[in-house]
């Protein structure tokens, strides 16, 4: 085989089998001889994460700024990653107003306008975020970037300014996008039906790598096969539960009962994207505008596009915020912290990573876009620091913290969308 004489491995190195071709996390013995762990630190990548229908803000808001804030009630789960961290507040998206006020078109641009800074259909204007940092860190890995839901329809992210990206919402498809053929809805049937594993077609190959590598990249290349390994069990699962045999054309096979679970696999595979640089840049909608879904895992039985018209009743504003706290541990909470337990060249994933998280809306009760929830993870690989509760003024547009993020990545631009200056973060 041809990495067997090499005197380093490639780091575009795959295990290939039938139908399958999986890709490899970052191996010391990728490294050139002599060189340090630092020198083969990938390239940073960037996650965009949207939740509609805004938040609860005096409980998502921190009483106090700098770095000894205290974790409001909603992001109480988030603070075990206080050093990685950042709190924005005080921004807004003034072009989601728009001129049209109907309740329906000024949902739909809250999230239209998130990741553009741009009135929907304008031009000329920027892409969105994700695209434009794909642009630039993204042209080097098989997938440029990789655009995913937890629920269906709608999209934050746009190629250009009238042409959004489908995000997918199957992690059966998702998985197979990433590591298998499956390119046809029979070829997808077929794999199901043999229930094999993916990990059993590389299997040659797999034994005759792990043979030529040292004890630190043999325990991490398993990790990393265990990590692909459950997710396929996770998903024959679902693909195994009664549910999965019923008509049911809205809910494709692969998709999880459970919103935690969908939420966990969705997040995972991101982590395993990023881990084998298949992809830099990740977007994920947790939820759509105007999305009535329910969340009886949380403990709320309202639909949550009614319960975000609070009608500013202190019981209804509780719950809506049991929901937004719902969401933040269940998706970021939990995102994090898979990002800061995988190793990634001189440190972790999270450390060299940039996340947001946010909404379009602020008090969705006046359908508000100012000022709006925002958070910012990661360590953009020693270029981002966190532990902060900024404020950034009354009134700064969010396209400040994108040309931020941005020039955090190394996306050498000087304006964005409708921005006024760069963000000091």
């Amino acid at each position: 085989m041809n990495f067997l004489t090499r005197k380093h491995l490639s780091r575009r190195l795959l295990l290939r089998g039938a139908g399958a071709a999986i890709a490899l996390p970052l191996l010391e013995s990728m490294l050139p001889a002599g060189a340090s762990a630092a020198a083969g630190t990938p390239k940073s990548r960037l996650a965009c994460i949207y939740v509609a229908h805004g938040a609860v803000m005096n409980k998502w808001t921190p009483t106090s700024d700098g770095k000894d804030f205290e974790f409001s009630p909603t992001l109480k789960s988030l603070e075990p990653f206080r050093d990685r961290l950042n709190v924005i507040s005080d921004t807004r998206l003034p072009l989601a107003y728009g001129s049209d006020a109907s309740a329906g078109a000024n949902h739909a641009r809250s999230s239209q306008v998130w990741l553009t800074c741009a009135a929907p259909g304008a031009g000329p204007s920027p892409t969105s975020l994700d695209q434009v940092a794909a642009g630039y860190i993204g042209q080097d890995t098989p997938m440029p970037s990789l655009e995913l839901s937890l629920d269906d329809g709608s999209s934050i992210s746009y190629r250009t300014p009238t042409t959004p990206l489908p995000m997918e919402q199957n992690p059966q498809v998702v998985f197979e996008r990433l590591f298998g053929d499956g390119s046809t809805a029979k070829e997808r049937s077929v794999r199901m039906d043999l229930k094999g594993s993916l990990l059993d077609s590389v299997t040659h190959d797999m034994a005759a790598l792990q043979r030529r590598l040292p004890a630190t990249d043999k325990a991490r290349l398993e990790r990393y096969l265990e990590d692909v390994r459950e997710i396929e069990r996770r998903l024959q699962l679902v693909a195994a539960s009664p549910a999965s045999n019923l008509e049911v054309p809205a809910k494709p096979l692969g998709i999880p009962a459970t919103f935690t679970e969908h939420s966990k696999l969705m997040f995972d595979l991101i982590v395993l994207a990023w881990q084998a640089e298949i992809t830099r840049v990740s977007t994920l909608m947790v939820a759509r505008e105007i999305s009535n879904r329910v969340y009886p895992e949380s403990g709320i039985n309202d639909p949550f596009h009614n319960l975000s018209h609070h009608s500013e009743v202190q019981a209804n504003k509780d719950r809506l915020q049991r929901l937004n706290d719902f969401h933040t541990r269940t998706t970021l909470a939990y995102f994090l912290g898979k990002l800061s337990k995988t190793p990634d060249g001189d440190g972790s994933l999270l450390d060299h990573s940039v996340v947001l998280y946010g909404s379009g809306m602020s008090n969705s009760n006046q359908h508000d876009h100012d000022p709006l929830p925002i958070l910012v993870a990661g360590g953009a690989s020693g270029r981002l620091q966190g532990g902060r509760h900024i404020r950034t003024g009354k009134g700064t547009p969010l396209s400040n913290v994108h040309l931020a993020l941005l020039d955090k990545l190394g996306v050498p631009l000087t304006a964005f969308g409708d921005s006024t200056n760069m963000l000091t973060l």
